[in-house]
C-alpha cells in the first residue's frame, strides 16, 4: 500500500527532467524567474502611481488600452523576427531594452512632477518590447529541450508562472506603498540586469541557412500553415471561446459586494492564481498524456462549469473553491495546448506560430472581460458570470464536434507530432 501511494505521489510531481539535463533551459526558467518577479512589480506599480497622480478610473483603464495595440502588432512581428534571426540575440536585445524601460519609469518616479504621459508611452513602448521577445522565448524551448521532454517543461513553466502570479503581486504591492514606485522600478531594474547576466551564458541559436526574412509574407506564410491545421486551429478557438464566455474578473468587486464581504476581493482574485499553482504543482501526469486535443476540451469544458456553479452559490468559501478549480482546468489547459505546439511545429515556423498564439491567450481574456462587464450592465453580476459558463460550455462543445481532427489528436500516431520528433532524432549527435 505505501509502494503504491508513492508512485501515485511521483507520478503526480512535476518531471525536473528538463532542468536536469539542459543547461541553456536551466538558464532560461533562472532568468524567467527573475524577470517575472520584476514585472508583475511594475505591472502593480503602474496603475497604482496612475491612481496617485490622477485619481482617475478612466485613466488608470487607459493604462491596458494603450498596451492593445503594441501587443497585437509586435506579437505578429517578433514571431516573424524569431523565424528569420538568432533567437538568443533577439531575447538579449529585447531583454535589454526592457531594462531601459523600467529604468525611464523610475527616473520619471523621481521627478518632482511625475508626468503621466511617460505612464502611457513607456507602458505601450515595454509591451511591444515584451510581445517582440515572447515568440523567441516559446520557439527557443524546442530547441534546448528534448522532444520527449516538451509537456514536463510546460509543466515547469506554468509552475514558475503561477508562483510568480502569486507572489510577486503581493511584494509590489508591498513596494509601492512602504517605500514608494522609484523603488519598485529599480527592482524591476536590477531583475533585468541580473537577466541579461543569465541569458547571456544561453549559446547562440542562427537560423536555418533558408530562413525566411521578416516581411508580410512571411507573416503570411505562417497564417497559412496554421488555418491549414484544423488542430491548431481548434487550440487557438477554444482558448478564445473560454476566456471570451468565462473570463469574469471584472465582476469581482461587484460580486464581492453583493456577497455583502468586500474584504474578500483579494480572495476573489487569487483564487484562480491558486488552483492554478495546486494544478502545476500536481501536474507530472499531464506528461504522460498523448490526447491533448481532447485534454484541452475536457479542461476549458471544466473551466466554464466551473465558473457557471460559482454563479449559483451564496457561501464566498464556496466560491473561491469554484474560481480555484477553474483556474486549475485553465492551466492544464495551456499545458495541453503548449505541447501540442512544441510537439508538432515545424522550427522554421515555431516563431511565427508563436506570436499567433501570443494574440489568441492575450486577447481573449480582454474581450471576455468587456463581455463580463455588457452583459452585467443588462442582468448583473451572477446573471454575466453564469450565462458566461455555460456558454462557454456550449462553445467549446460545439468546436469540439466541428473539430474532429483536433477533438482525436493523438502524439503518438498524428503526422505533424511523428515528424517534428524524427527531425529532433536526426539532429542528435551519432
Amino acid at each position: 500500500m505505501a509502494d503504491r501511494l508513492k508512485r501515485l505521489l511521483s507520478g503526480l510531481v512535476p518531471d525536473l527532467g528538463p532542468l536536469r539535463d539542459s543547461r541553456d533551459y536551466r538558464l532560461l526558467m533562472a532568468s524567467g524567474v527573475i524577470t517575472m518577479f520584476g514585472t508583475f512589480i511594475t505591472v502593480v506599480a503602474v496603475p497604482y502611481q496612475m491612481k496617485e497622480l490622477t485619481g482617475s478610473y478612466v485613466a488608470v483603464g487607459l493604462v491596458s488600452l494603450a498596451e492593445f495595440v503594441p501587443m497585437v502588432v509586435c506579437g505578429l512581428w517578433g514571431g516573424a523576427i524569431a523565424d528569420a534571426l538568432d533567437r538568443r540575440m533577439v531575447i538579449l536585445l529585447s531583454e535589454l531594452g526592457l531594462m531601459v524601460t523600467s529604468g525611464l519609469l523610475m527616473v520619471n518616479s523621481l521627478l518632482p512632477h511625475p508626468q503621466t504621459w511617460v505612464l502611457y508611452v513607456v507602458g505601450a513602448l515595454a509591451m511591444g518590447i515584451a510581445c517582440l521577445q515572447r515568440p523567441s522565448l516559446e520557439a527557443l524551448i524546442p530547441q534546448v529541450v528534448r522532444h520527449d521532454q516538451l509537456g514536463a517543461a510546460a509543466v515547469l513553466a506554468s509552475l514558475r508562472w503561477n508562483l510568480g502570479a502569486i507572489v510577486a503581486p503581493a511584494l509590489g504591492g508591498l513596494l509601492v506603498t512602504a517605500f514608494g514606485t522609484a523603488v519598485a522600478y529599480g527592482v524591476d531594474t536590477v531583475s533585468f540586469v541580473l537577466s541579461l547576466a543569465l541569458l547571456w551564458r544561453i549559446r547562440a541559436v542562427p537560423p536555418a541557412e533558408d530562413a525566411a526574412p521578416a516581411s508580410l509574407s512571411s507573416l503570411v506564410e505562417g497564417v497559412r500553415y496554421a488555418a491549414g491545421r484544423s488542430d491548431l486551429i481548434g487550440t487557438y478557438l477554444v482558448d478564445i471561446a473560454a476566456m471570451l464566455f468565462a473570463m469574469s474578473t471584472a465582476l469581482f468587486p461587484f460580486l464581492a459586494d453583493q456577497l455583502g464581504a468586500p474584504q474578500a476581493l483579494g480572495l476573489l482574485y487569487s483564487a484562480g492564481a491558486v488552483g492554478s499553482l495546486v494544478a502545476s504543482l500536481t501536474g507530472g501526469w499531464t506528461a504522460r498524456v498523448h490526447r491533448q486535443g481532447l485534454g484541452v476540451i475536457i479542461a476549458a469544458g471544466l473551466w466554464g462549469a466551473a465558473m457557471a456553479l460559482a454563479a449559483v452559490i451564496p457561501n464566498v468559501w464556496a466560491i473561491f473553491f469554484c474560481l480555484a478549480l477553474a483556474g486549475a482546468a485553465d492551466m492544464i489547459s495551456g499545458i495541453f495546448r503548449s505541447t501540442m505546439w512544441n510537439q508538432t511545429i515545424p522550427n522554421e515556423l515555431r516563431g511565427r506560430l508563436a506570436g499567433i498564439e501570443l494574440l489568441s491567450y492575450a486577447s481573449g481574456p480582454m474581450l471576455g472581460n468587456a463581455r463580463a462587464g455588457l452583459m452585467a450592465q443588462l442582468g448583473g453580476a451572477r446573471f454575466s458570470l453564469g450565462a458566461g459558463g455555460v456558454l462557454c460550455v456550449a462553445a467549446v462543445a460545439g468546436l469540439a464536434a466541428a473539430l474532429p481532427k483536433f477533438r482525436r489528436y493523438d502524439s503518438r500516431t498524428d503526422e505533424h507530432a511523428l515528424a517534428e520528433k524524427a527531425r529532433r532524432a536526426a539532429q542528435l549527435p551519432a
